[in-house]
């Protein structure tokens, strides 16, 4: 099967989004996202939600509807739609690994709190084109997808996340560090997550704590990790919320 250089096939069994750019990991790693789920599971899916997530999930930040970009299998959408928080909206976990969502859809179907289903939607998407969503975000969570962007795609995603971040929204990114020993593949540094999300571009860097990233490979302890929370702010050129 012939590929144009960069793009997955353009065939919608395994590209739905037709001709979609190659990621700097998949170019890496020679095979879309989607086959890292295809012979069980893939290297950052622990099969139960990220410690991080938790604990933040217990202080009740999750507020309005929730954006989970790059959910993989779902655990961690799956959480936060469980907990029945005050004031949670619709919960939405994407991917552009249809494998990864086909099981995520499978896991919320099984899932029940106190005899009920729990509301929860996941969809394919682009990370560069969540604007496509047509639908906007008070809190958007990314666990380790950020990190898996090189230097040339972290603004288009940047500009893509604020496509759909409400004003005064919350986005919270956990992403490998580049500090301590044992650190995970595309470490990132304090600096990397501030140029990214910076006031030019209509953010506020809240905080950059160092937390842990648990996967597959790296013991008990996870490897290092930077927990960034991150406003959506008003910039001169933005004009009014939408």
């Amino acid at each position: 099967m012939s590929e144009r250089p960069g793009t997955l096939a353009d065939d919608s069994e395994n590209d739905p989004f037709g001709g979609r750019r190659l990621t700097s990991h998949e170019r890496m790693s020679g095979k879309p996202w989607d086959a890292s789920y295809s012979d069980g599971p893939a290297p950052w899916d622990i099969g139960r939600p990220q410690p991080a997530i938790v604990r933040l999930a217990s202080t009740g930040a999750f507020a309005g509807a929730v954006l989970d970009a790059g959910c993989g299998t779902g655990e961690n959408a799956l959480l936060v739609a469980s907990l029945g928080l005050p004031g949670l909206g619709p919960v939405l976990g994407v991917d552009v690994a249809e494998t990864a969502l086909e099981i995520a859809r499978e896991k919320a179907t099984r899932k029940k709190v106190n005899n009920r289903e729990i509301k929860v939607e996941f969809a394919a998407a682009d990370a560069f084109q969540l604007e496509r969503l047509g639908r906007r975000f008070q809190t958007v969570l990314d666990c380790g997808l950020f990190h898996s962007f090189d230097s040339e795609e972290q603004p288009r995603y940047v500009a893509s996340l604020a496509s759909v971040t409400e004003h005064d929204g919350t986005v919270y990114v956990l992403c490998f560090s580049d500090q301590g020993p044992n650190t995970g593949p595309h470490p990132v540094s304090q600096e990397t997550l501030r140029a990214a999300f910076n006031p030019g571009n209509g953010w506020n860097v809240v905080a950059i704590e160092p937390d842990r990233v648990h996967t597959r490979f790296h013991g008990d302890n996870g490897a290092p990790a930077w927990f960034a929370t991150i406003k959506r702010i008003q910039t001169a050129g933005m004009g009014g919320p939408k």
